[in-house]
């Protein structure tokens, strides 16, 4: 397994996770056609012009030459000058073949040494309220949720609920916390 920074020409293969991975976590949460009329070159493109203007940090694990899945970070907000400090987690998208295989934790701690270096101190993000695989994994992370709801948008109402943790503490270092860059 390797893990590195994306570049412009990963967007397809970044494209192609996390549509397949919307079609099997969303079944059930989202409407039929959303899922079946996610846009390859859509989502190529914007994927692509983020990863050229760096607007999110977007980062992949390989595994044979093939991107497995992909981690996408934003910065910290300033806690002086935002209503919520927490942030940095955008997404952690797996090839759902790759699901249940160590990958999406090992991505998750990559995630959050690269957090840790930019001075964040917590992470909070949105999950669906009714996806209980990923629920599962961010508990398993240490994320709780801080009791913060909200209604999306996705052609229907998907009610969505806020997890957060805390990320900034002392602790001997983990000797997985590498192992994508090392396989």
């Amino acid at each position: 397994m390797n893990f590195r920074r994306a570049i412009p020409d990963d967007a397809p293969a970044i494209a192609k996770v996390h549509i397949d991975s919307w079609q099997a976590a969303y079944r059930g949460i989202l409407p039929e056609d959303k899922l079946n009329g996610l846009d390859h070159i859509r989502l190529t493109g914007s994927f692509r012009k983020s990863i050229s203007l760096g607007t999110e940090d977007i980062f992949v694990a390989e595994k044979g030459g093939h991107v497995a899945g992909f981690l996408a970070l934003i910065g910290c907000h300033d806690e002086e000058n935002d209503r919520d400090p927490a942030t940095g987690l955008c997404a952690i998208y797996l090839a759902p073949e790759y699901w249940r295989k160590g990958i999406g934790r090992l991505l998750y701690l990559e995630g959050e040494t690269i957090l840790q270096s930019r001075g964040c101190t917590a992470v909070a993000f949105w999950v669906f309220a009714d996806n209980a695989r990923a629920r599962r994994f961010y508990e398993a992370m240490g994320f709780t949720v801080d009791g913060e709801t909200m209604a999306l948008n996705m052609g229907v109402p998907v009610k969505a609920v806020r997890y957060r943790k805390d990320i900034l503490y002392n602790r001997a270092p983990d000797p997985n916390r590498c192992a994508l860059r090392n396989n």
